[in-house]
């Protein structure tokens, strides 16, 4: 017989090297009301705020994984150049969910999201050198499906640390506002050659594909099928 259980999209994220930042206080106030935007934007997808949990981490619960990226990509914008690890974590929550209070829940989801932070981590010290900044972890699917998303985000991760402050400034404007690179050259005062220029040096639209595909998949990720015998 087939059986559904309910699958949570679980979001753990820490800023890298915060003792060093000069400006610590400051960048905590910009993530903090990052997030207070995200939970008044995102309420409908939540099932449990995003908050500051350890100072220089925070963390919360999405109903499933439509806007996971959304949320990401946000965060990364308004906190440049300031870098975060983004452990994202599927499965089931056992614990009783109330909306304002993310740290009394508990379950697979957000243990997998403590996962795939601590696996950036030890990328970083195995490599010496800057890993990807995004990593999924899922407690129950087709492990094939969860490394090609990791090869998606590592991919994105390669082409994202090439941009220049030029290019970055151009790019995100494109990508938030999602219009005309016409557009984009009036609200930088350039000219849309400029634009296209900083777009295709950039490689924005394989960035944008890769990051639609990853989006749609985990947009997927909402509820769980197996299979299982049951005995009378």
């Amino acid at each position: 017989m087939k059986s559904y259980h309910k699958n949570y999209v679980a979001i753990i994220a820490d800023i890298k090297n915060s003792k060093q930042l000069k400006e610590r206080n400051t960048v905590q106030n910009k993530l903090r009301e990052q997030l207070f935007l995200i939970n008044k934007k995102y309420q409908d997808n939540i099932a449990s705020d995003f908050l500051i949990t350890l100072g220089d981490e925070f963390q919360g619960l999405l109903l499933n994984g439509e806007y996971c990226l959304e949320i990401i990509q946000q965060i990364k914008i308004a906190l440049y150049p300031v870098e975060l690890r983004y452990g994202i974590g599927i499965g089931e929550i056992f614990t009783e969910i109330d909306r304002s209070m993310a740290l009394a829940a508990d379950g697979p989801a957000y243990h997998c999201a403590r996962e795939a932070v601590e696996h950036l981590k030890h990328m970083e010290k195995k490599k010496k050198v800057k890993a990807a900044d995004i990593y999924l972890c899922v407690s129950d699917c087709n492990k094939n499906e969860m490394e090609l998303m990791n090869v998606i985000f590592d991919l994105m991760s390669v082409i994202e640390k090439d941009w220049t402050k030029r290019q970055r400034e151009i790019i995100s404007d494109m990508y938030q506002h999602q219009d005309s690179q016409l557009k984009v050259a009036q609200r930088q005062n350039i000219e849309q050659s400029t634009v296209q220029k900083a777009l295709s040096a950039g490689h924005y639209y394989s960035y944008f594909n890769a990051f639609q595909t990853a989006k749609r998949i985990l947009g997927e990720y909402h509820y769980s099928l197996y299979s299982r015998n049951l005995i009378d």
